[in-house]
């Protein structure tokens, strides 16, 4: 028997991280590297050339034959284009080439990627540039390989193309503004300020052969139509069950190569529908972490075909069944290893992550649409809202203990706290408050919890690049304006205890109105916001018109995350792919229907009839109700073919409207159209034999072999 190596022996292998680097470069341009990667300097031609001469000999050493620029456009995936390290000297003769130059810039064209205006199609140049903050790895394969540089797109005048430009700029804002408020404690020796995160990645699993009978499922990645069989999720047995074998051996594999790909895989289990799973990582560097996350999906989308899956990633691929999210945890954390959300027993220390709680909880209140913009899609309009996932209204759980200490602090006055696991604040005057001493509130999109914030409001399909790069900035202004209130406070004679503790009152009572502990699906809690005054964008169009407000406009400009031109691109790209995405469904569910569900409503009717008609006239009376159910299938084939033909004809009408218009139409119009045509289809499914049924149904979906 073959012995399985050990995690721990293949991490990585298919990485040219730190460790790899210090083994394969000279020393002096080892630390030429580090300091440009670490202080965010220009690299000299000749470190690059010799980076670019280690990297490739690494690369063919492990059966690579060629690279790419691997960058991740505004289509939430990421794109490549393969260059050959094969070459021929002026003699002909074959060698390998790999020069500086060809790291750091390549010139893919990819002149149909989405831009929302900022380049036509005719105008081709574009450029990848390599982010060495993200180290290159190898995406093996059955030729040997591709190295995969991890880089970010721009147009030929430096306009970003992608999502990962906009986050690395978010983090360079971040970083300072972090810095200068960890100063006004005392913190003299911190370097550095990362952003850490660890999204946990929900999806589907159903067999490939049963899905490519569903065309919906392999164009759309969701089905357009689907009564639920009598068992779905109702016994909550799926639900951190065993593992189904086929499943399980998956999992593995998919974890084995992301080992390889310095990515753990720290949680795996069943999630709450059937054929819905979960995995979880290990907490990274932000720009890292979304990086490893579309590894992560690429992955577990190729492996899912050798074990004979079709992995889906849509945020409401089954109508009735809970949806999939990326829950999105995140934190701060200095250069000596502290989480600067990790409340502590040290006076200075809790004061310091009250001020660094309540500046998120300012950011929020001020520049929540943002966040609500930035996970706003076709797919997660559908999940958003439900009792699977948190409400389209941006709040903050913080948790009955912070909830009153926060409020105590407020108030100016403070009385005994919950004796639980307590957490000395070091401060007469102020409560003791537990690290985590409270269950977490899963209708809340944004959810302390304990010493990281969770924004449940991702889609599963989505790259994490969009919400972060929103989450730091809203974060970056609520750090600058604590230390902006703390300055203040120190420069008029007080104390630094007495001014941090000041201003995290008045941060909070600044932002209170954004925290709710409560029942966020309760209708009761949509109309308490309304008056608190917290944006209100149920349907996508709605969210993505958040972009456009005046101060968040103001606020990523300031930043310089997003010009003013940027922001308004990424609107209309948003919007144009909102627009695309629902005209596609409904083009689909247009064809299914004339192709398979009418046919087959027509076979049942035409033998119900037949049957009817050879039934002697003595068995009148016994088959009236027979009568009456053939009527109803044929007034539901009348339905649904008058309900396609006015789909059909208002997709056509939009075609040359203005994104706003048809964003409008396609959601007050369209989606009522065809969630009538989806209800009238679901009951058809329970009238028409199975043996006339052209498309697999739930049931067979759910049933893995």
């Amino acid at each position: 028997m073959t012995e399985t190596p050990r995690p721990s022996s293949v991490f990585a292998v298919n990485v040219f991280d730190k460790k790899t680097m210090r083994e394969r470069l000279p020393r002096d341009i080892y630390e030429q590297l580090v300091a440009t990667v670490e202080g965010g300097g220009p690299l000299s031609e000749a470190v690059a050339n010799a980076v670019a001469m280690a990297m490739k000999e690494w690369a063919i050493h492990r059966g690579v034959t060629h690279y790419t620029h691997w960058f991740q456009p505004r289509t939430e995936m990421t794109a490549e284009k393969h260059m050959a390290f094969l070459s021929l000297d002026r003699r002909g003769y074959p060698l390998e080439t790999f020069t500086g130059n060809e790291l750091i810039q390549s010139e893919p064209d990819a002149s149909s990627l989405p831009s929302g205006g900022i380049r036509s199609t005719f105008e081709a140049r574009g450029y990848t540039a390599w982010d060495p903050t993200s180290p290159a790895f190898i995406l093996e394969d059955s030729g040997g390989g591709t190295l995969c540089i991890p880089s970010v797109f721009i147009s030929h005048d430096g306009t970003p193309l992608d999502l990962k430009t906009p986050l690395l700029r978010g983090l360079d804002a971040l970083e300072p503004r972090a810095l200068r408020l960890l100063k006004l404690f005392g913190n003299r020796t911190v370097k550095n300020v990362q952003v850490t995160v660890g999204a946990e990645q929900e999806f589907f699993l159903v067999d490939e052969e049963v899905a490519r009978r569903r065309p919906d499922l392999l164009y759309c990645d969701k089905t357009v139509f689907g009564s639920l069989p009598p068992k779905a999720q109702q016994m909550e047995d799926h639900y951190f069950g065993s593992i189904h074998p086929r499943v399980l051996a998956y999992m593995a594999e998919v974890e084995e190569e992301l080992t390889r790909l310095g990515v753990v895989i720290k949680t795996r289990h069943n999630e709450v529908a059937p054929c819905q799973f979960e995995f979880a990582p290990l907490h990274c560097e932000a720009n890292l972490a979304s990086d490893q996350n579309q590894v992560t999906m690429g992955v577990m989308r190729k492996l899912a075909r050798k074990h004979g899956f079709r992995l889906l990633l849509h945020e409401k691929p089954f109508m009735g069944l809970n949806g999939s999210g990326k829950h999105t945890n995140f934190s701060l954390v200095d250069s000596e290893g502290r989480n600067l959300l990790e409340p502590s027993n040290n006076q200075r220390r809790n004061l310091q992550f009250l001020a660094f709680l309540t500046a998120l909880l300012l950011g929020v209140s001020r520049f929540g649409g943002l966040l609500r913009a930035s996970v706003a899609s076709a797919g997660n309009m559908h999940r958003l809202g439900g009792n699977e996932a948190p409400p389209a209204i941006m709040s903050v759980y913080l948790g009955e203990v912070l909830s009153q200490l926060l409020e105590e602090i407020k108030e100016g006055s403070f009385s005994d706290m919950p004796d639980k696991s307590e957490l000395n604040l070091g401060l007469n005057r102020l409560p003791s408050v537990k690290v985590d001493n409270t269950d977490r509130n899963r209708t809340s999109p944004i959810a302390f919890t304990g010493n990281k914030f969770e924004f449940r409001a991702t889609g599963a399909s989505q790259s994490i690049s969009g919400p972060l790069t929103m989450i730091v900035a809203l974060w970056s202004w609520g750090i600058e304006g604590m230390a902006e209130m703390i300055e203040k406070r120190t420069d008029g004679g007080w104390d630094i205890t007495d001014a941090a503790l000041d201003a995290v009152r008045q941060a909070y009572r600044e932002s209170s109105m954004t925290c709710f502990d409560g029942n966020c699906y309760s209708p009761e809690w949509r109309e308490e916001a309304g008056k608190r005054g917290l944006p209100l964008a149920d349907s996508t169009p709605e969210a993505l018109a958040l972009y456009l407000v005046p101060e968040h406009r103001k606020l990523l400009d300031s930043l310089g995350i997003m010009s003013d031109r940027e922001i308004v691109a990424y609107y209309e790209t948003r919007l144009e792919q909102y627009c695309k995405t629902v005209d596609i469904e409904m083009g689909l569910f247009s064809a299914m229907i004339w192709e398979g569900i009418l046919p087959a409503l027509s076979q049942q009717i035409g033998q119900e009839a037949q049957a009817l008609h050879h039934l002697p006239p003595s068995m009148e009376r016994e088959t009236q109700g027979w009568r009456e159910e053939l009527h109803r299938l044929v007034r539901l084939r009348q339905g649904i073919m008058e309900g396609t033909k006015r789909l059909e004809s208002l997709r056509k009408s939009l075609i040359d409207l203005p994104l706003e218009e048809q964003g409008r139409h396609l959601t007050e119009e369209g989606m009522p159209l065809y969630e009538g045509l989806r209800a009238m289809c679901d009951e058809v499914e329970g009238l028409v034999s199975l043996s006339l049924w052209p498309y697999p149904t739930y049931r067979d979906i759910f049933s893995l072999a």
